[in-house]
């Protein structure tokens, strides 16, 4: 077996053994450890919508890393989109981005997301 394939089985094995009451979070965390973050916290929003208690739907991601340096904002939530590609299509409803470089952050207060409106526009 490669390094590279045991490095997966541990990550698969860490992940099972988080996977306590929030998986999902678990699992955006640990994969976003792919773009070395200096700073990274992963909200669960999910109670301030319409969905069950203990969902993970609706997430905010703020991740400070080296690897957005000189990348356009676009870009920067690309990279992360592509990465938590399986989470997005398997239940994530809602991810929210603040993507910065570490010349960007000041230790700046994480702003409320704005609460839910009902869907559609209500």
């Amino acid at each position: 077996m490669n390094a590279f394939k045991r490095l997966n089985l541990w990550n698969v094995e860490r992940c099972r053994m988080s996977t306590n009451k929030n998986p999902i979070e678990s699992s955006i965390t640990n994969k976003l450890q792919e773009l070395k973050p200096v700073f990274l916290k992963v909200i669960n929003e999910s109670y301030m919508h319409n969905v069950p208690k203990d969902a993970e739907t609706h997430f905010k991601v703020v991740i400070v890393s080296e690897d957005f340096q000189a990348l356009p904002l676009i870009k920067r939530h690309r990279m992360v989109n592509d990465i938590l590609k399986s989470e997005l299509q398997g239940g994530v409803h809602a991810l929210s981005i603040v993507a910065k470089t570490p010349d960007q952050w000041k230790d700046e207060e994480i702003e409320p997301s704005p609460n839910c409106r009902g869907g559609f526009g209500k």
